[in-house]
């Protein structure tokens, strides 16, 4: 993954594995603020959140995406994978763009299931 790419899509990183790749997000510092907003509900911008909030992402605006991009979240961590590196690279770069349109994704995230 070259470094132009590393930078468009921080503070989300990516990991290459022996048949896949994933990209993956160490929460609690990034976008907080979107959580926020559903906090009485039981959001807490972990893992789990950051999965619900994609999952509708990729149902709305990227459904392209949908058999190809799978998630792996954890409590502390978001992760995105595929076998497809491009895809992967494709997704994240637009999941990326969403979240720094703060209309756009709180709009989103008010759909977002609690998982």
């Amino acid at each position: 993954m070259d470094t132009d790419f590393k930078e468009a899509i921080k503070p989300f990183f990516g990991v290459e594995h022996e048949n896949s790749f994933s990209v993956c997000l160490e929460v609690g510092d990034y976008k907080t603020e979107i959580f926020q907003t559903r906090e009485e509900e039981g959001f807490e911008g972990n893992g789990y959140d950051w999965a619900s909030l994609a999952k509708v992402f990729v149902e709305e605006k990227e459904p392209k995406f949908k058999k190809v991009v799978k998630f792996d979240p954890e409590g502390s961590m978001f992760c995105a994978y595929s076998s497809e590196l491009e895809t992967l690279k494709e997704f994240i770069i637009s999941f990326k763009q969403a979240c720094e349109n703060d209309k756009l994704i709180l709009d989103l995230f008010s759909r977002a299931e609690l998982d």
